[in-house]
């Protein structure tokens, strides 16, 4: 599975992003796909995830400001983020779960939340 994620740039305070990850294959087909950040210096932290069946879950941090979807017919998932904070900032990565359970990553689009 590829993933190549996009959307990302530079947003002031209060604005909002939304972020595609566009998938090589049927979406669909995976277990689960999910968006997860890494900012500097710091580990790589879940974000939001949805899975096959369309649950999805999100971290404290973003809960009520982020919404997490999926376009089957286009095997994208999307990341809407409203609200932004400075906190916000980091390189985001995309990420799939496949049905055996392998996990493939994305290159990461960076998103610098600043005045």
């Amino acid at each position: 599975v590829q993933l190549q994620a996009s959307g990302g740039g530079l947003v002031q305070p209060g604005g909002s992003l939304r972020l595609s990850c566009a998938a090589s294959t049927s979406i669909s087909s995976v277990n689960a796909m999910g968006w997860y950040r890494q900012a500097p210096g710091k580990l790589r932290d879940l974000v939001a995830r949805v899975t096959s069946g369309g649950s999805t879950n999100y971290s404290d941090s973003v809960k009520g400001r982020a919404t997490i979807s999926k376009d089957n017919a286009k095997n994208t998932v999307y990341l809407q983020m409203n609200s932004l904070k400075p906190e916000d900032t980091a390189l985001y990565y995309c990420n799939a779960v496949s049905r055996d359970w392998r996990i493939y990553w994305g290159q990461g689009t960076q998103v610098t939340v600043s005045s």
